[in-house]
């Protein structure tokens, strides 16, 4: 009989508590790889918790006074984020109705001595006062040809817009 017991309290800690549901919940403060990101609420085993999350300063225990603070700092979050992007929005409004005319030396046929980069749509947006870096300008290639082009420009992250650009010969003087 006192076999069965013994087998029966593998389970089980020395306080009678459960192994299994011996938990810590924690207040991530910083994202921690393969546990969670900044902000949430993760539950793990005390010696993680008391071995490395806290001593390291990456969690907090979670109170309820702190996930009071965590869902309000969320909901700031949330409020900057959506102005940032309402603003982004107009940003792409904006940049969608301006045309960018840039000069470039090119021979009789058109063929420019060179090419138009992004950087140079980036510049001359820039320019402008349109804060458009050159890795947000969408070019299939280098425009190497006088003419009318429509450019993507990708804002951040679904915000989009197109420009036109022109490339005319540059005036010789």
């Amino acid at each position: 009989m006192k076999e069965v017991a013994v087998m029966g309290r593998a389970n089980v800690t020395a306080s009678g508590m459960s192994r299994v549901s011996r938990q810590v919940e924690l207040l991530l403060v910083e994202s921690v790889e393969s546990l969670g990101e900044q902000g949430e609420i993760v539950k793990v085993r005390p010696g993680y918790a008391r071995n490395f999350l806290l001593p390291q300063g990456l969690a907090t225990v979670a109170t309820p006074e702190n996930k009071r603070a965590v869902e309000r700092h969320k909901q700031n979050l949330a409020e900057l984020q959506a102005k940032r992007m309402a603003d982004l929005q107009k940003l792409a409004e904006a940049v969608g109705k301006y045309s960018v005319t840039l000069e470039a030396n090119a021979n009789e046929d058109g063929h420019l001595f060179g090419s138009i980069l992004g950087h140079d749509i980036s510049k001359s947006l820039k320019s402008a006062g349109y804060a458009i870096e050159a890795d947000q300008v969408r070019l299939d290639g280098p425009l190497k040809e006088l003419g009318m082009y429509t450019v993507k420009i990708h804002i951040y992250g679904e915000i989009k817009t197109d420009v036109k650009v022109w490339v005319v010969p540059a005036v010789k003087k």
